[in-house]
């Protein structure tokens, strides 16, 4: 059974933004073309992609297990006219990517006016939160993980390296002493992320220890990055954070770095990634070359 790709892509913009009609104006078709096409490409699957009614239009069961394969059907015909020099100038379409609030609000939202004026064809759907989404299960694009990469449905490009260290505030260090070992964090009040686990630490030559928040004087957990650096520069306690997201208050004095011959023992790496499956269509590959030369060729917190 052969697909038409101009439905398929019309039925993957009515999903991402449930209406019939504007996905119709999107590519360039009437209402009435837009739902006919919509409905013959339901009538050779044997299947109802949307639910309509006079008021909304919704993603059907059958809808959402079809939409992965609609969009990789699409990327598959970008990439192969790409490869064959067919690709039109414009990149068009939409690109769902999934990245780090914290990190999103520092790095990539001021940079992406630069992007939409390069690609005014694209239009980016963003979901930015510090809880991961399932790539696959949400139909996402692209996904920047600063998290070691072990799901091996996933392939990735690395962006950077995601150093963790440990500081506080200096009114803080004033008030409770400055710890000179890691024996003495157990002193003092630490603020751990999104649980109370021990975080492996490394010494700069080569010593072992541990933030463990479970054993230190007081603790508070929070499972939001930029909130943890916020009640850091508060005074709350001692965090171990990534250096993207304190560089600038080591900078300006407002945190002091805390044992600075030791950071996190994990070898972590911000990671661009995307389904193993998926083709790499070229408006991912534009997005990720974007970040890539922007962000990554020369990180701002290693400079």
């Amino acid at each position: 059974m052969g697909l038409d790709t101009d439905a398929l892509r019309l039925f993957v913009t009515a999903a991402d933004r449930l209406n019939i009609s504007a996905a119709g104006r999107v590519l360039g078709m009437a209402p009435a073309v837009s739902s006919a096409k919509l409905a013959k490409l339901e009538h050779s699957l044997g299947a109802e992609l949307l639910h309509r009614t006079t008021r909304k239009v919704s993603l059907s069961v059958e809808g959402a297990d079809f939409l992965p394969f609609a969009r990789e059907i699409i990327a598959q015909e970008e990439a192969a006219l790409a490869a064959l020099g067919k690709q039109t100038t414009t990149i068009k379409g939409t690109l769902r990517f999934a990245a780090p609030s914290s990190f999103a609000q520092l790095y990539i939202a001021p940079i992406l006016p630069k992007f939409l004026q390069q690609h005014p064809g694209l239009t980016l759907d963003l979901r930015l939160s510090d809880v991961q989404f399932d790539l696959i299960e949400g139909s996402y694009d692209l996904a920047l993980r600063n998290a070691p990469l072990v799901d091996t449905s996933l392939k990735g490009r690395k962006l950077a390296d995601d150093r963790r260290i440990l500081c506080a505030a200096p009114d803080y260090l004033d008030t409770y002493g400055t710890p000179k070992t890691p024996g003495d964090l157990k002193d003092h009040n630490l603020i751990a992320f999104q649980n109370r686990n021990p975080r492996p630490l490394k010494g700069k030559a080569g010593e072992t220890a541990a933030f463990d928040p479970a054993m230190a004087k007081g603790q508070l957990i929070i499972d939001d990055g930029h909130s943890q650096v916020s009640a850091t520069l508060a005074g709350a306690g001692i965090s171990l954070n990534a250096l993207w997201s304190v560089h600038h208050h080591l900078k300006s004095g407002r945190l002091a770095q805390v044992l600075p011959n030791f950071e996190a023992a994990e070898d972590n790496v911000l990671w661009l990634i995307y389904p193993k499956s998926n083709v790499l269509s070229p408006k991912v590959r534009v997005f990720m070359d974007f970040l890539i030369a922007e962000v990554g060729a020369k990180p701002p917190w290693e400079m």
